[in-house]
């Protein structure tokens, strides 16, 4: 009796121990399928950690993630004709969405090259308007848009040149119309004047158009910039590279400071010499699973981004809003990912909440190597962002801080005056 209670034991002693083995097995799967889910999730965001920063773009972008909140101001006090003026009140309650962190009051302070702050009586509160030389910039940059304006079709032909169906939705390029250099009023004065170029048309969806190419410009009638490049490269008479290796190749140029790997230079120079279809050329037959046609489709991708990039007035342009064109462009891959892949032609920077991408080429010393007018009126803008508050007696600005303070006290024992004298 005892040895078969001490059997009875032994088999659940067993069982119990291969029950807590088996429970045991299932927790880790699931410990381990849920690391695996989590890592898949951040890897994206490790990638974009792990690139090798270039100094020369991150202080460019230090100075230019100001620019932006300065411009988004500057269009508030512009945007009335007659007036062009805004309250400060104004500007405070829209001091979240402009992302002035320490507010509109601390904001136009910090530029007073750019914005003044002055009473109004008759309203019995501060405004703001822009100094004089932030108004020069700003006629300087309206003039260069306007005498560009056989450019800006020229650039707007292209774009919808390197769609499949010669057609990308209007949203999309008004996110990107200050990049391409398009005038405020673009709609009228590109769109609506040329209509056996552009024609507008109604969306699947409610309240979307589409712009579409309606003229009649071949496929090959444009040249990339990258061709421009190799024909370039290829007539140097110190060029020891070979004209068929220059035919698919794109510029390459990395960081000071990074170490590149053997590895790493045979990948590029297989790459470089792999053949595609460029922008411009339709591509009829359907996508390949191979390996080859799948590279084959990423360089293409890169060559599409890299002709939009050269097509913008400063070849800069934020990650989200290329992303517009993604689809219509026929890129099936993810373009953040597209530019991580190639350093040596994309630099990717994450300064100001945001993610911007530069052609690397078009770049030296953080300045276009081949300015244009409105690049010329922006880059003097971004001068005077930068300057903040130097180059001001430091007499005058604490002067200047005290009459601006002192004019808004006025105003406000002129208000209480006023109240009570009601009263009387």
């Amino acid at each position: 009796m005892s040895n078969r209670v001490f059997m009875k034991k032994g088999l659940l002693t067993l069982t119990g121990t291969h029950l807590v083995n088996f429970l045991t097995k299932q927790n880790q799967q699931k410990s381990l399928c849920a690391s695996i889910s989590i890592r898949s999730k951040t890897t994206s965001i490790q990638y974009v950690e792990s690139r090798y920063r270039d100094p020369t773009f991150e202080k460019f972008m230090d100075k230019y993630k100001n620019l932006l909140k300065v411009i988004a101001v500057q269009d508030l006090i512009l945007a009335n004709p007659k007036n062009q003026s805004v309250s400060v009140d104004f500007l405070s309650n829209l001091s979240q969405k402009l992302h002035l962190n320490r507010g509109a009051t601390a904001f136009l302070r910090k530029f007073p090259h750019i914005f003044h702050i002055y009473y109004e009586p008759s309203k019995l509160q501060p405004f703001c308007r822009l100094t004089d030389a932030a108004l020069d910039v700003s006629r300087m940059e309206a003039e260069a848009i306007n005498a560009s304006l056989p450019l800006v079709v020229e650039r707007l032909v292209r774009i919808l040149s390197m769609s499949a169906s010669r057609t990308v939705p209007l949203r999309a390029v008004f996110k990107v119309w200050r990049e391409l250099g398009l005038p405020d009023d673009f709609e009228d004065s590109v769109i609506a004047r040329n209509p056996g170029v552009f024609q507008l048309c109604d969306a699947d969806e409610l309240n979307t158009h589409l712009l579409k190419l309606v003229g009649d410009v071949p496929s090959n009638g444009f040249r990339a910039s990258v061709e421009d490049w190799r024909v370039f490269e290829c007539c140097k008479e110190e060029c020891s590279v070979n004209s068929m290796e220059m035919r698919y190749s794109f510029k390459q140029g990395y960081p000071p400071g990074m170490r590149l790997s053997k590895n790493f230079r045979a990948k590029v120079k297989e790459w470089q010499s792999l053949p595609y279809m460029g922008p411009y050329e339709m591509v009829c037959e359907k996508k390949k699973s191979s390996k080859a046609g799948m590279m084959a489709m990423e360089k293409r991708a890169v060559s599409i981004v890299h002709e939009f990039l050269s097509l913008t007035v400063e070849k800069m342009v934020e990650v989200e809003k290329i992303s517009q064109f993604r689809k219509w462009f026929g890129i099936d891959l993810n373009i953040r990912d597209l530019f991580l892949d190639h350093p040596g032609i994309f630099y990717l920077s994450t300064k100001g909440k945001r993610h911007t991408v530069f052609l690397r080429e078009a770049y030296e010393r953080g300045c276009l190597r081949q300015p244009n007018p409105v690049y010329d009126a922006r880059r003097r803008l971004l001068d005077l962002v930068a300057l903040e508050r130097r180059g001001l007696p430091a007499v005058n600005s604490k002067l200047q801080d005290k009459s601006s303070s002192n004019e808004v006290e006025q105003g406000d024992n002129m208000q209480s005056h006023d109240i009570l004298s009601s009263f009387d």
